[in-house]
C-alpha cells in the first residue's frame, strides 16, 4: 500500500454520484447479469469516472461502485440464503430517530431531495445457509476497474466491500440457531469476495458502518465497555474473513453513517478506537470533517496509532454542499499529521457520495470540486509537512 512518504496522497470512500445512464440500470432483479449494451456502459463510464478523479488530483482511486445497486445492498446479488420482505431492516430505528421523529419523517419523504432523503428499504431477511454466489460478478468488476486504472495510468486503486458485522446487522437472522453463528457464516462468505479483490492486485476496502452506528439501536444507552465487547465480536469476526489476506493490502472503512440525519447519539470515536484498531488491516479510514466528529483528532493525542499503520481521515465531508476552503483541508491534514506522523495520513473523505444507484449526497459538480479542494489542501499541507 502507498504511504505519504514525501507528500500528502488522497483517497475517498469510494462511492460516486452514478451518471444517469448507468442510475437506469437499476432496480433490477437480484442476480439478473447485465447485458452487453450494459457491461458497454459500464466500461466507459468507469473508465471516465477514473479519468474525472486523476484529473481533480486522487491519487488512489476506486470505480465508483457503479455496478452495484448499493454499497450492502449489492450483496443481495452475491449471497444466498435472503429474501426480501416488507418493513423496516434493523438497522433504520434507533435513538436518534425516535428523538428527532418529525424531521426523519421529512427527509423519508418521497418529496425530499435526494441528498437529503432516507431510503426506507426492504427488510432482507435469512432464510437459508449464506453463500457466497457473486464470483462472476466481482471477476467483471475486477476486469473493468483495471481496464480503466491503465487507461489513466494508475498504479493503485481500491475496491469496497462490506464488512460481516454490518452485514449481519441490517439483515434479520430467521435461520442460524444463533446471531454469531450466523455472522460467522456472512464471514466465510465474505471472505471469497475479499480475496478475489485482493488476489487481482486491488487494495480492499471493508466498509462498516455498522460497526459504530449500532450503538444508535441501543435504548438506553449502553455503557461504553457493554458496547466494547458487542463491536470486538464482530472484529474478531472480520478478522476471521480477512483471514490469509495481506494487511498491507487491507483499508478499513469505518464512518457513523452516511444520511443526513441529526447524528446525536454517534458513539464517540475514543469508545471503539482501541477495538478498531485491533482490524487486520494497515490503513483505517476514519470520519474527521462532519460537525459530529471533526473534533476527534484529539484521540490520537492519547492513542498511539500502531507500527506501521496509516490513517486516512475524512477532510471533505458528504454532508453538506459547502465545498470546503483548501487552508481548513490543510489544517485537517496538518492536525493529523502532527498527531501520528506525516508519513501516516493520506487524505480521503468522510463517506462515499451515492451510498445507493439513487442517491445523491451532493450534486455531481460539488462532488468533483470537493476532490479538486481536497488534492489543493494536500498540497498546502504538504508545503507545510516537508518545508
Amino acid at each position: 500500500m502507498k504511504r505519504s512518504t514525501d507528500r500528502i496522497l488522497t483517497s475517498h470512500v469510494g462511492s460516486l454520484v452514478r451518471p444517469p445512464e448507468v442510475a437506469a440500470m437499476f432496480p433490477r432483479p437480484a442476480g439478473k447479469p447485465f447485458d452487453d449494451a450494459e457491461k458497454q456502459t459500464l466500461r466507459r463510464t468507469v473508465n471516465e469516472a477514473v479519468k474525472e478523479q486523476v484529473a481533480t488530483g486522487i491519487d488512489i482511486p476506486s470505480d465508483g461502485e457503479f455496478s452495484k445497486s448499493g454499497f450492502s445492498a449489492y450483496l443481495s446479488d452475491r449471497l444466498s440464503g435472503f429474501e426480501s420482505r416488507p418493513g423496516r431492516a434493523p438497522f433504520q430505528r434507533g435513538r436518534d430517530r425516535t428523538r428527532f421523529a418529525e424531521a426523519y419523517a421529512e427527509m423519508e419523504s418521497p418529496a425530499a431531495p435526494s441528498g437529503a432523503r432516507i431510503n426506507a428499504n426492504q427488510n432482507m431477511v435469512c432464510t437459508g445457509p449464506v453463500t457466497y454466489t457473486g464470483a462472476q460478478l466481482v471477476k467483471d468488476d475486477i476486469a473493468i476497474f483495471k481496464e480503466a486504472m491503465q487507461a489513466a495510468g494508475v498504479e493503485e486503486g481500491f475496491i469496497p466491500a462490506t464488512a460481516p458485522g454490518t452485514i449481519e446487522l441490517q439483515r434479520t437472522n430467521e435461520y442460524y440457531k444463533t446471531n454469531e453463528e450466523y455472522l460467522y457464516a456472512i464471514a466465510d462468505s465474505m471472505h471469497e469476495e475479499y480475496k478475489l479483490i485482493v488476489d487481482a492486485g486491488f487494495l480492499l476496502q471493508i466498509d462498516d458502518p455498522r460497526g459504530v452506528t449500532a450503538w444508535d439501536g441501543f435504548d438506553p444507552e449502553p455503557a461504553p465497555e457493554e458496547y466494547r465487547k458487542f463491536a470486538a465480536l464482530r472484529v474478531e469476526a472480520l478478522n476471521h474473513a480477512l483471514r490469509g489476506l495481506p494487511e498491507d493490502r487491507i483499508r478499513y472503512h469505518v464512518c457513523w453513517g452516511s444520511w443526513h440525519g441529526p447524528h446525536t447519539t454517534d458513539v464517540p470515536l475514543k469508545h471503539i478506537i482501541d477495538v478498531t484498531l485491533q482490524i487486520k488491516a494497515q490503513a483505517y479510514s476514519i470520519e474527521a470533517a462532519n460537525p459530529r466528529h471533526a473534533h476527534e483528532y484529539h484521540v490520537f493525542e492519547a492513542t498511539k496509532l500502531p507500527e506501521g499503520k496509516i490513517l486516512i481521515p475524512g477532510v471533505i465531508a458528504h454532508t453538506t454542499n459547502c465545498v470546503e476552503h483548501p487552508e481548513l483541508v490543510a489544517e485537517r491534514i496538518v492536525n493529523y499529521a502532527k498527531l501520528v506522523g506525516r508519513e501516516n495520513v493520506i487524505a480521503g473523505a468522510d463517506c462515499g457520495f451515492a451510498q445507493g444507484f439513487a442517491t445523491q449526497r451532493v450534486h455531481p459538480s460539488i462532488m468533483w470540486e470537493k476532490f479538486r479542494m481536497l488534492a489543493e489542501g494536500s498540497r498546502l499541507a504538504t508545503q507545510q509537512l516537508w518545508r
